[in-house]
């Protein structure tokens, strides 16, 4: 439902925008559509960056062991296979929590990286127009002289 009313008002703009000259067409693409679009690739590549690193997965299986390798504790009791297990699956624990966290890390600084390259990408093209005159008017001095 809401994206059927939303769809119908950027439909309603873009007929707006067609019966206007073509400044105003300019405008609308550069100041309306591209951010738009600019902001839905931008939530996609978070999206996907948390998905491939698989964060929320990682924290919840934070402690489980590497690989789901284990080692069993046999059957009877026998202190020495008892102990060997006992720390062998504790080392993989440790080993799996060790590189859970080294890829939560990573993949949260990529994902920082994203929201800062995002931000200047968004933000340059919104400074693209005023850029633009303002190298045109400096190469017309430059010229000149």
């Amino acid at each position: 439902m809401f994206f059927g009313r939303k769809i119908a008002t950027i439909n309603l703009m873009a007929e707006v925008t067609k019966k206007q000259n073509i400044l105003w067409q300019w405008l609308f693409w550069q100041f309306w559509e591209m951010p738009g679009n600019i902001l839905k690739a931008w939530r996609n590549f978070l999206l996907f960056n948390l998905n491939y690193f698989s964060i929320h997965l990682l924290l919840k299986t934070f402690f489980s062991p590497w690989r789901k390798y284990r080692w069993s504790y046999g059957k009877g009791f026998d202190i020495k296979k008892y102990l060997e297990a006992l720390f062998s699956n504790l080392i993989l624990r440790t080993l799996g929590a060790t590189i859970r966290s080294f890829l939560i890390i990573v993949g949260l600084l990529v994902e920082i990286f994203i929201i800062f390259t995002g931000i200047i990408i968004f933000f340059s093209w919104l400074a693209l127009p005023i850029l633009l005159i303002v190298g045109f008017v400096f190469g017309i001095k430059v010229y000149v002289q």
